[in-house]
């Protein structure tokens, strides 16, 4: 069966384009701007993609298509697609449909962290002998792709909120079931497809609706707007994560920057993290995840033995270069509270002398000026910042509360000019974006090599 995947490129659509050719299915797709590490995971699976959504050929030779979310009425693949009366459907209908019955479905939600839990989780699985299938919406380092069938009973999947296709516009994470759910955290984000806080609580509240009550929900036990989400009904058990006080799950942090940290269930000590990552974030993660592994039966002591083994996902605080005594850092953080945890862990960890940031206001949400208050005070810690000029909104509200020497900058090229310029031995460049940022790690580490 040939499936021709619209949107393949993106971290989703391009893990469930793995998975069906992994189950066999002939698989194209068609994108714009594909760049790595998908286009290199998707030419190593020997899946050829069109550039563009101009081309209808593969489309209308397919059995069915897949649209994703970025798909919209008028390109011309979809216009074909309708008036053919070709069989489509979304990408999460179709894992529901063809790849998750086969599995117990263990899924993560929230607003940060969702990419690193799932692979922390599918790790520890990995790692206790279940053989998981996974789908996470990044490449996973210590699997070196972005999804796999397995050949376990159990599924684990990044459950995202964002909504399915334009046909339907509920989340996709309605569409999987799952037994058991890691519900991060809760903020306001998307702002393209939600008014406020309130609407995103009502999507969470439906995906509680979805829970058997032979389930778990696991969550942070002091985060408000999940609290708030669970006075609406909760039809399984749940489980609290904390990092300190009482709470089903407890980290009791060795060192200032986690990179140790004591596991306590129930108030008893019951396992000890030694691993490489840093942040507070991080070892809630780390905990979320070892508690979703208990209930599929894995001992606290193998799944910290696990994540002592872990490694960062790629696009989190991944080290893209470090020579000449300078890092330069990749990191997905696009909110306000994620940039802010990742500055303040890099700079708890004593790792560099300066922190340079480098700034991509990417996301619909964060050009639309709605972060533009919690985004005054996000990058307090660093040391200097250049930011590609956000065309879209004024960045005073926000540069105005900077108290470091800051730049806004017309292009990539005027911001790799100014960092080599500046660039020092014993510094951390850090490069904050959820896109590809047209490559600046590979011009800034290419750059740097020249000038030292």
């Amino acid at each position: 069966m040939h499936l021709h995947i619209l949107g393949v490129s993106g971290t989703f659509m391009s893990a469930l384009a793995l998975l069906a050719r992994a189950a066999g299915y002939t698989v194209t797709g068609s994108d714009a701007n594909c760049y790595p590490p998908i286009s290199d995971l998707l030419t190593a699976n020997g899946i050829r993609w069109t550039e563009g959504y101009d081309d209808t050929t593969h489309a209308l030779q397919a059995d069915c298509v897949v649209v994703g979310n970025a798909i919209k009425r008028g390109m011309p693949v979809i216009e074909a697609v309708l008036d053919a009366k070709k069989a489509y459907t979304s990408g999460p209908q179709w894992l529901a449909d063809h790849i998750l019955p086969r599995y117990r479905v263990m899924a993560v939600a929230g607003t940060h962290g969702k990419t690193t839990t799932t692979s922390m989780l599918a790790f520890i699985l990995e790692k206790a002998g279940l053989e998981p299938g996974f789908l996470i919406g990044g490449v996973a380092s210590d699997f070196n792709t972005s999804s796999r069938l397995g050949k376990g009973s159990w599924f684990v999947i990044e459950a995202d909120e964002y909504d399915t296709a334009f046909f339907d516009k509920r989340p996709k994470f309605i569409h999987y079931r799952p037994e058991v759910a890691i519900l991060n955290n809760l903020e306001f984000d998307h702002a393209d497809i939600y008014p406020n806080l309130d609407a995103i609580k009502q999507q969470f509240h439906y995906l509680l609706r979805t829970i058997p009550s032979s389930g778990l929900v696991i969550k942070p036990r002091d985060d408000a707007a999940l609290n708030d989400v669970l006075t609406h009904g909760v039809f399984s058990s749940v489980e609290h994560i904390s990092l300190q006080g009482d709470a089903t799950w407890c980290a009791k942090l060795q060192d200032d920057v986690g990179s140790s940290f004591q596991v306590y269930h129930h108030g008893q000590p019951v396992a000890e993290v030694n691993w490489s990552l840093i942040g507070r974030f991080n070892v809630e993660n780390g905990l979320a995840a070892m508690a979703a592994s208990a209930y599929a039966g894995v001992k606290p002591t193998v799944a910290a033995a696990a994540l002592g083994q872990f490694t960062p996902v790629k696009r989190r605080l991944e080290v893209k270069s470090d020579r000449h005594g300078i890092t330069v850092y990749d990191d997905f953080a696009h909110h306000p509270t994620a940039i802010a945890k990742t500055v303040r862990a890099l700079k708890d960890s004593g790792r560099h002398q300066r922190i340079i940031a480098v700034m991509e206001f990417a996301s619909y949400t964060m050009r639309s000026g709605v972060h533009t208050k919690e985004m005054a005070h996000a990058l307090d810690g660093v040391d200097e910042a250049y930011v590609l000029n956000p065309s879209e909104f004024s960045h005073a509200a926000i540069t105005d509360h900077w108290q470091f020497p800051h730049q806004i900058l017309p292009n990539v090229p005027a911001i790799v000019d100014t960092v080599v310029s500046r660039v020092q031995a014993g510094d951390a460049v850090l490069v904050m974006s959820n896109r590809g940022f047209d490559n600046i790690h590979q011009q800034l580490t290419q750059r740097i090599d020249q000038q030292f």
